[in-house]
């Protein structure tokens, strides 16, 4: 399943299966503002927190620097909500009448990611605390240990009518309704094997947003993609997927853990279209 939008986007593709799964690097916003408009069925967002504020944190028993690169640097609280309205909003312009978008964040920015949402007139559906299960204990003893992201999910605007597999979702949580509190793990190891992202989302948590919010064929554009978790759930899944990210490091890590997923459905094609969400 090829996402039929080479001939219609100016930078040629870094990477491109015909399973359905393509990426291009370059910057986000730049190349939003190149992708035709209403194309997609879900984005799905995990922009910059801008934690890299020279901060220390625990990771694996140890005290690690919170920085991950200049892409989450702070520039001020005015100059992080504008990059947020103005990839919001050239996001907004390439989902079809219908489509939703998922946006995950901290403290740090879900304020400004959920005014900015409304500013630009997306009906927000939803808040879904994500409960880590087993986050890293907090190094200073002063605060509450954060446990918790926040995704928001919103359709295009307040006349559409976006996707909810409702009944998927009740399977999922053994015949009752799902609600907006989800207790998921971080990456496990197995998720890490190639190398790891510093942000990287757990298979799990991409795995039931994309059966959610999106059918089978269906083409999700994912603007920040890291290690590109969002494309493994969508082409498990039998969707489509275009991810965007100005590291090659990082769509070099996509390309090694798609290849694995392709060998895998290559000799079990039974894994693919997978609904459990597992």
């Amino acid at each position: 399943m090829e996402s039929n939008l080479k001939d219609e986007v100016d930078v040629e593709p870094y990477y491109d299966h015909p399973r359905g799964f393509t990426l291009y690097q370059g910057n986000s916003l730049e190349l939003l503002e190149d992708l035709p408009d209403e194309r997609f069925d879900m984005i799905f967002a995990d922009p910059p927190y801008f934690l890299s504020n020279d901060g220390v944190t625990c990771e694996n028993g140890e005290m690690v620097s919170v920085n991950k690169g200049r892409w989450d640097r702070s520039e001020g609280i005015e100059a992080n909500h504008t990059f947020n309205e103005r990839w919001l909003d050239a996001a907004q312009d390439l989902l079809k009448p219908n489509a939703s978008l998922w946006v995950s964040g901290t403290q740090h920015i879900i304020y400004s990611l959920g005014f900015a949402l409304q500013t630009l007139d997306y009906k927000i559906l939803n808040d879904i605390a994500w409960f880590k299960v087993n986050p890293p204990p907090n190094l200073s003893c002063r605060y509450f240990t954060h446990g918790t992201e926040t995704l928001i999910w919103a359709a295009k605007n307040h006349d559409a009518k976006h996707t909810f597999n409702y009944e998927k979702m009740k399977e999922m949580n053994g015949g009752k309704q799902m609600k907006n509190l989800w207790n998921i793990m971080s990456p496990r190891k197995a998720e890490k094997k190639h190398g790891k992202h510093p942000t990287q989302k757990p298979m799990k948590l991409l795995n039931r947003i994309v059966l959610a919010a999106s059918d089978p064929g269906d083409l999700i554009l994912d603007p920040f993609c890291g290690s590109s978790t969002t494309g493994l759930a969508a082409v498990k899944n039998g969707r489509r997927y275009i991810g965007i990210d100005q590291s090659e490091e990082y769509l070099d890590l996509s390309i090694k853990r798609f290849e694995d997923l392709n060998e895998e459905l290559d000799s079990q094609p039974e894994l693919e279209m997978d609904q459990t969400g597992t």
